[in-house]
């Protein structure tokens, strides 16, 4: 059962049970039922809604509506890839032409009624879901499934208000075979066997629920989120306990385990130097759970419990940065949002720039500086990447017709991130810290568009728009004049290193002794890229860096072997595209395979690899290198 109480946005929202699709054998029937209300601290214009919902791909399925009142209206929700077989009562619905990325409006018309029913079934295609044979995890043994609902795919497994104007709370009742176990974005309040009864409302009735071998999880989420924030992954899992408020959960390898707590062993130093800078940590627990390599980003920062790929576990606490940028997001994307996509910024510029800060805190300003540097670089690249497309170097774009996947970028992070140090520059670190608190503060549980951070902004700081170009920087194509490269002495060195390279000269083993992945990435990302066959291989014979176990590092160090057309290196290309699902791998790599002239033998290699690859990536993934491919191919 989950229960969900909707914000005041025009449309109140559902979230699903699930289960196994056909094609899926190696995943028993999973069951969870759902409960939908208003949250009792907000008004929607819609009625309050109690929601009894259980998905099954084999059968139509029931959602039960019971609301707090009869009501006459509309009732609109957004859906993509579900089948609606009927509204009882029955009740006149519609649902509309689907679109490519928008999927379907579901409409029902409400006469005087306290209560619904749709019965609809889910595709097995969900983009939001990815489910994993056993030989597709790390033990190898028994299945797993997770979620991934950002940006709009929370649409493909439940019919929803899916946008980040809506805020619900939920509590959930999961049935899961007894050997899996369960997290999710909430509170964890048991684990126990199924109640005769409990399965009542399902279509395949109580005596699947409380069939031999089930276990029944039970969550509660209390503070209202927005939808993309709903997750949940089941499968063979342990934890190690790395502080007082955080777990680190993986599937139940002790080696990814123990590599897990020593990469994130600062987290409660990260937790507390984040309420240090923007207020009190409103989600009680932190938890970690590292996916295995499908997961398509770098991490989710879904609260309580943020998804992380493996590829951070690098064994010199770096990957520590990526849990930083998660954490950071508690305070800027989860209690405050981006009204719709068009402002992604205001969740990732505040988000690096809280993420720099904390590593500042817990690192050292070197480390920060360095993460600025690599950052200034991912800027310049999508710079060159959108120059035919110069909208999507804005802060605040247009989306219309816009598969938000397709155009994810650094420019939200990174442009966003450089607009506030640009202020903070300004006012200084004081004044921009008090400014910050308090916007947290003001707009916790909210969800905001640019103007109104504008308005904050220019409100709290007297004639701050008389010493910043605030249009320029939101609404400006490219990087404005005052952004500003950072300032070290590792980066300055590193930099200039780099440019020694183009006159022949390797840094020496000496020069290089104590750098770690963050060093050596930099330098990477600052060489040519029209080096010759012969230094890559000179390069690597060297300090192996094809070997790399830091994914940063390898990824950089093939980006140039392609550039250079040092075939050599093509097998560990095709290897690492095989190992991960990283979309911060795949698409610079797979783009590098087949953009430009001359890359016949190039795109070969690319289409053959993703025809191997494909089903082990996560559906947003596939879409995404199925985007470059077309394009080039």
């Amino acid at each position: 059962m989950i229960q969900i109480f909707s914000d005041g946005s025009d449309r109140p929202s559902l979230v699903h049970r699930f289960d196994s699709p056909a094609r899926h054998p190696h995943f028993p029937l999973s069951l969870l039922r759902l409960l939908l209300l208003p949250h009792p601290r907000l008004r929607p214009p819609h009625p309050p809604l109690t929601v009894h919902s259980v998905l099954d791909p084999l059968t139509s399925s029931p959602l039960p509506f019971s609301l707090s009142s009869p009501h006459s209206g509309p009732l609109s929700l957004d859906a993509r890839g579900l089948t609606v077989h009927s509204v009882l009562d029955p009740l006149p619905f519609s649902l509309s032409s689907p679109e490519p990325i928008k999927g379907c409006h579901l409409t029902l018309t409400l006469s005087n009624h306290s209560s619904v029913v749709i019965v609809y079934t889910t595709a097995p295609t969900a983009s939001a879901l990815q489910w994993l044979s056993p030989p597709q995890t790390f033990n190898k043994t028994l299945p797993f499934v997770y979620t991934q609902c950002q940006a709009i795919h929370a649409r493909s497994v439940f019919p929803c208000q899916d946008t980040p104007a809506a805020r619900v709370c939920y509590s959930a009742r999961l049935n899961v075979p007894r050997q899996l176990s369960t997290v999710m974005s909430a509170r964890h309040v048991d684990r126990r066997d199924p109640i005769a009864g409990e399965g009542s409302l399902l279509e395949c009735g109580d005596g699947a629920w409380c069939a031999e071998g089930r276990t029944v999880e039970e969550f509660v989420m209390e503070q209202p989120i927005p939808p993309y924030l709903f997750a949940f992954a089941i499968g063979e899992l342990g934890f190690r306990e790395v502080g007082p408020r955080t777990r680190v959960y993986s599937e139940a390898v002790p080696a990814v385990l123990e590599a897990a707590a020593k990469e994130f062993a600062s987290a409660e130093d990260m937790i507390r130097q984040g309420e240090a800078l923007f207020g009190p940590y409103e989600w009680e627990r932190f938890d970690l759970l590292v996916l295995p390599p499908s997961f398509p980003y770098g991490g989710m920062e879904n609260p309580r419990m943020t998804f992380l790929t493996p590829t951070v576990l690098k064994g010199d606490s770096s990957g520590a940065q990526v849990v930083a940028h998660e954490l950071a997001h508690s305070w800027t994307g989860n209690l405050i949002t981006n009204q719709t996509n068009e402002h992604f910024w205001l969740n990732e510029g505040f988000t690096t720039y809280a993420e720099r800060r904390i590593v500042e805190a817990v690192q050292g300003e070197d480390r920060a500086a360095l993460n600025i540097g690599i950052g200034w670089r991912g800027l310049n690249k999508e710079m060159e990447r959108f120059k035919d497309n110069l909208e999507f170097t804005k802060l605040k774009t247009n989306q219309e017709g816009v598969d938000p996947d397709d155009v994810y970028s650094e420019v939200p992070y990174e442009k966003g991130f450089q607009f506030l140090w640009r202020i903070e520059r300004q006012v200084g670190r004081p004044a921009f810290d008090e400014f910050t608190k308090k916007y947290i503060a003001t707009f916790k549980f909210k969800s905001i568009d640019t103007e109104t951070f504008l308005e904050f902004l220019k409100s709290n700081l007297p004639g701050i728009e008389k010493e910043i170009d605030l249009t320029l920087w939101t609404e400006g194509t490219g990087i404005p004049p005052d952004a500003y490269e950072p300032v070290s002495s590792i980066y300055t060195k590193i930099i200039s290193m780099a440019n020694e390279f183009k006159l022949g000269r390797m840094p020496s083993e000496d020069e290089v002794a104590d750098w770690g992945g963050m060093e050596w990435e930099l330098y990477l990302e600052n060489l040519p890229k029209s080096i010759e066959a012969s230094q890559i291989l000179d390069l690597n014979a060297r300090y192996s860096l094809s070997e790399s176990k830091d994914y940063e590092v390898k990824v950089a160090f093939l980006l140039l072997a392609i550039a250079s057309k040092c075939k050599d290196h093509y097998a560990e290309v095709e290897k690492t595209l095989k190992a991960v699902g990283r979309k911060k791998y795949l698409v610079p790599l797979y783009t590098a395979l087949v953009e430009g002239p001359g890359k016949e033998e190039e795109k070969i290699l690319a289409k053959r690899v993703f025809a191997e690859a494909r089903e082990t990536y996560h559906p947003i993934a596939q879409g995404v290198v199925e985007t470059i491919l077309s394009k080039h191919i």
